[in-house]
This record gives C-alpha cells, structure tokens and sequence, in this order.
C-alpha cells in the first residue's frame, strides 16, 4: 500500500509539473557536469559554498545563455527574412524545380507545385509549437538556474539521500551513476563540441566556394548535427543542389564533395577521438535515443534520450546483479553456439 501510493503522489506531481521537467533535467546535467570542481574548491580550498554556487551559475550564462541567445538572435532576423520573400523563393525553387526535372536519377522527386503547398503547410502547423517552445526554454532556463544552486549548496545531504533511497546494492548503485555520468557528460559536453567545430568548418566551405550569408548557413548546419542519422546533409545537399541548378556546376560538386569528406569527416574524426574519451557510447543507441529524447523533452532531450535507452540496459545489469545467479568464473558458463 505505501509503494502504492508513492507512486500515485509521484504520479500527480510528474503531471502537474511536467512543464517544468525540461528545467529540472537541465539543472541536473550541469550538476552532474560541475560536481567534480564543486566539491574540489568547497572541500578541498574551503572555499564558500553559496559563493561557488553562484560563480557556477554565472559561467553558465556567461558560456552557455549569452552564446545560444546571440546564435538565435542573429539566425531568426535572418530566417525571417529568408522565409519572407515570397517571390525569392518561388524563383529559388523554379530553378531546383529545373534543375531536378533535367537530371534522370532526380526525376522521380515530386516538386510539384501541390507538394510545395502540403510542405508549407506541414510547416506551419509546427509554428505555434516553436513560439511556444522558445517561451518554454525561457521559463525552464530560469528554473534550471534556481534548482542548480540548491542542488549545488546542498550537493552532500542531496547525494546521501538519493543513495540511501534506491535500494540497490552499492556495486549495482556505482554502475547506474557511472552509466548517467558517462551519458550526460558525452552528450552535454560532445554534442556542442561537434556542433562547433562542424559549423566552422562549414562556414569557411561556403564561402569559399560562394555560398551566399555563409554565417547563417554555417549556424544552420551546426544546429542540423542534432538531427538523427541525416545531420548536416540536411543543410549543404540542399545548397548544393541550388548552386548546381543556378549554374554553378564547379561549386555545387565542390560543395557536395566537401560536405561529404569535410564537414562529414569532422563528425567520424571527433567520435573517435574526443568524443570516445567523454564516453563510448553505441551509434545505435545515440540515433534512437535523441530521437525519442526529441519527442520527449524537447531540445533537452539529445540528452537524456540516449540515457533513457541505455538505462534498459543497465537496469538488465543491475536485476542481474540483485536477482540473478552469478559465477565467479565465467569461463564455465556455457558458451553461445556459432
């Protein structure tokens, strides 16, 4: 009766704060990211814990707010303006339309003129829910901020009792905060690396090859590396299909073959390098999890998604742990035939 009802009063308060959730997932991930130094400067150089508190809410605005508001700052302006022109893009996708119409491999792609409408339309009814979400992240980033402090002032008692609460054994305990430790660092910490330097390199392709605003497509394609399996093609095939149709065959290959072995070189290169010391976490799992994190959560959710799929995992592990037969020596155990 008492498990009973912990999960109904979890139940009611999940529902009626559910807006929230993006902000207290938020203030965990910079939690679990500024924990380490944290305790170092309090513990170790006595420093004030209030004061550290408050240093690392200020790095937070200073690295994390100040960056992402002047990258949505300059795209929407542009955006705007991008999507205004009507008569811009009608002659922009008379050429493509051209274009694809005279390539054999590109003519069963329907562009016509009904499925430009469906398009828009489509796009249009996702509007509202953008407005709301930019409101959204808003409200939750000040929610973050709030929480952050008091989770970092009272790291200790928090920790100590989310420890003494999940009745596990210390050795299943260790392996699911080792497990959201290693997912939320590689996916806060990766993630935006990847963005950056993939956006970077993709300005300095556009306008090397005369991409017109290369700034704007360049933050474009850093935003696109959060978008499952396709990333960053999203954004430089489509260009390269524009410049071929405008009659700029020489850059629209070199766009393409950039693209490919540059911008998406950048991604292999750091997933076995950087990224694999944060955290060497399945493609599989990375793919499916932001997906579902994205349905979820929002924006929060290339994090978090992942850690939710890969928690079957470690929960298999730890009813293993509890309530399975272990050997000590698993060179007896049968083996799988091949």
């Amino acid at each position: 009766m008492l498990i009973i009802i912990i999960i109904l009063v979890c139940i009611l308060i999940f529902t009626n704060l559910s807006y929230y959730l993006p902000g207290f997932l938020g203030a965990m991930t910079l939690y679990i990211l500024f924990r380490n130094v944290f305790f170092r400067l309090t513990e170790e150089k006595k420093w004030n814990k209030p004061l550290v508190s408050l240093l690392f809410i200020l790095i937070t605005v200073i690295f994390i707010v100040f960056p992402a508001w002047g990258l949505i700052s300059y795209i929407t302006p542009q955006l705007t303006n991008l999507v205004g022109d009507k008569n811009d893009i009608v002659k922009n996708f008379n050429s493509i339309k051209n274009y694809v119409e005279s390539v054999p491999i590109l003519k069963s792609v329907d562009l016509s003129e009904e499925a430009l409408l469906n398009a828009l339309q489509k796009l249009t009814k996702y509007l509202p829910s953008i407005l709301n979400s930019i409101a959204e992240v808003g409200v939750n980033l000040l929610v973050a901020l709030f929480v952050l402090y008091f989770m970092l002032v009272n790291a200790k008692r928090m920790e100590s009792t989310i420890y003494h609460a999940i009745p596990f054994s210390q050795q299943s305990k260790q392996e699911l905060w080792t497990e959201v430790n290693m997912m939320v660092r590689s996916n806060a910490i990766g993630i935006p690396i990847l963005a950056l330097c993939q956006g970077f390199v993709a300005v300095l392709g556009y306008w090397l090859l005369g991409v017109e605003n290369p700034i704007f497509w360049g933050g474009m394609t850093a935003i696109s590396t959060i978008i499952p399996v396709l990333g960053t093609m999203t954004v430089y095939v489509p260009l390269s299909i524009f410049l071929l149709a405008n009659g700029q065959v020489g850059n629209g290959i070199g766009l393409l073959v950039y693209g490919f072995v540059v911008i998406g070189g950048i991604d292999n290169v750091l997933r076995f390098t950087i990224l694999k010391t944060l955290g060497n976490v399945p493609p599989l799992i990375t793919v499916f999890g932001v997906l579902l994190g994205l349905k979820l959560f929002g924006m929060l959710g290339v994090i978090f998604g992942p850690l939710i799929l890969s928690s079957v995992g470690v929960l298999l592990k730890v009813y293993s742990n509890e309530y399975g037969k272990s050997s000590p020596n698993r060179d007896n155990e049968p083996q799988i035939p091949t």
